[in-house]
């Protein structure tokens, strides 16, 4: 099987494997126990806490490790909704956020909270202005994904945090997809909270991280915890963690030329694509992730053709993972305008550190087969 979805999730580093193996023999105490099993494991713990947090650019102590990105996003909003002045029941948010922010905010939607759902534009970026003009004296928070898991977009997160600053509201921004992949250190200096996750960057799944980068004057949602600085409960997975600061650390050291790599990976998809008389389009935009392909083929279900493909051999998907077996069409295709047929035609294709030119043609092939078949 070729695979194309490193969007949805990543093959394990075999080094970051070897660590994981190693340090659940070795380092396999509770960290916050006092006797020397358990203060080994708090000493590998706070190595790799400091690790994530050179590079972020951030002080270890923003640093709350969790069980992967949707609880640090969900973790994000219940600290930003307990630190919060509690005359702002107010929340902004993008139209193309991940599962667990647009049903988390649902949720406090119905509880009483006052909801923004920002426009965008064409190219799937929000209407900064609109921004400008919901943020009011009652707004807490401001939540916008810094790339989209299924077009790859990339949001205009210094914008956006020059702004949130100035009116005091709280700004969160999903980083699962751009994480090791993308500088973030300039966004950690603006946001509130950042959210990543292991297994997007060929760490274990189960890990992850949300960091607050003014964590000292947060208050942590429920009282009295113990673990990661009291925002978090639960024995802390420090082999996991472990594991995932070093894939993460070989993901970093290769960003440049992955970059360029995924780029040139990208190009020579379309261009594949382009050189025959077929109707697809890509949906993109000129601040767009290398890493990720959006596509949709006139007439034909996005679902329809990654079937054809995974009996052809190649893994692709229809959108977001966590979407995946719901009828309903893409928002973040709605969200850019697009009809509901259009959303349905969606297919995502994303590059990883295994994707070679010749996979990459195979797949336009099979691609073009399909299409002509139909």
């Amino acid at each position: 099987m070729k695979y194309f979805d490193y969007a949805a999730t990543t093959p394990m580093d075999p080094d970051a494997m070897k660590i994981w193996i190693e340090a659940s023999q070795r380092y396999f105490g509770n960290s916050s126990s006092l006797h020397d099993t358990g203060t080994d494991a708090s000493r590998l713990l706070d190595v790799s806490r400091q690790q994530l947090a050179q590079i972020l650019g951030v002080k270890k102590e923003s640093v709350v490790f969790t069980s992967g990105g949707t609880e640090s996003n969900i973790l994000a909003l219940e600290t930003f909704l307990t630190s919060r002045n509690p005359t702002r029941n107010h929340i902004i948010i993008s139209q193309t956020e991940h599962a667990s922010l647009a049903n988390y905010v649902k949720k406090l939607a119905a509880s009483g909270y006052e909801v923004t759902y920002l426009r965008h534009l064409e190219d799937g970026r929000i209407d900064v202005e609109h921004l400008c003009e919901s943020l009011h004296e009652r707004t807490c928070m401001v939540i916008v994904q810094h790339v989209n898991s299924e077009t790859g977009v990339i949001q205009p997160i210094a914008e956006i945090g020059q702004l949130t600053q100035e009116r005091g509201a709280f700004l969160h921004v999903d980083c699962v997809q751009s994480f090791a992949k993308f500088s973030l250190q300039s966004i950690c200096a603006l946001c509130d909270s950042v959210s990543v996750s292991s297994h997007k960057v060929y760490g274990p799944k189960g890990v992850g991280a949300v960091i607050f980068p003014k964590i000292s004057e947060l208050t942590p949602p429920i009282p009295n915890m113990t673990h990661e600085g009291g925002f978090r409960a639960g024995t802390v997975n420090v082999p996991g963690i472990a594991a995932f600061i070093t894939a993460a650390n070989a993901l970093v050291d290769q960003q440049s030329q992955e970059f360029i790599r995924m780029k040139a990976l990208r190009d020579l998809c379309l261009n594949q694509l382009s050189e025959h008389d077929m109707d697809v389009q890509a949906i993109e935009s000129s601040f767009q992730s290398p890493y990720i392909l959006a596509l949709t083929c006139r007439g034909l279900q996005g679902q329809y053709i990654m079937l054809e493909l995974n009996r052809m051999g190649f893994a692709i998907s229809t959108g977001s993972a966590c979407q995946i077996g719901k009828q309903d069409p893409s928002r973040t295709m709605i969200a850019r305008g697009k009809s509901e047929e259009e959303a349905h035609q969606l297919i995502r294709i994303s590059f990883g550190k295994r994707t070679t030119e010749e996979d990459v043609k195979k797949l336009c092939r099979c691609i073009i087969d399909i299409i002509t078949v139909s």
